[in-house]
């Protein structure tokens, strides 16, 4: 687990900082986004183009997650470019 300041887990400061970039960027620009994170990909990548109820009952940080979703799918619904990519170093 992530330190208290951190949140529940220690990808909340990743989290945010995705989230951060989602909502300053106007929804109809294109979006390339690049992390190291490999969990922030797994999660982030989990929820792109699903059309179902998100099911984050449990989960860390659901609801920064939960924001990020929302802004992901408006991204999605305006026919907007996403990618989101993994880096290594």
């Amino acid at each position: 687990m992530g330190r208290e300041e951190e949140g529940p887990s220690s990808n909340w400061p990743e989290l945010v900082a995705f989230f951060l970039a989602l909502r300053d960027m106007p929804i109809k620009e294109p979006l390339l986004y690049l992390c190291d994170n490999q969990s922030l990909m797994k999660a982030v990548n989990r929820w792109i183009g699903e059309v179902g109820k998100a099911m984050l009952v449990g989960a860390p940080n659901a609801d920064i997650l939960a924001a990020a979703i929302k802004i992901l799918r408006k991204r999605i619904a305006a026919g907007t470019l996403i990618d989101v990519a993994f880096i290594t170093s």
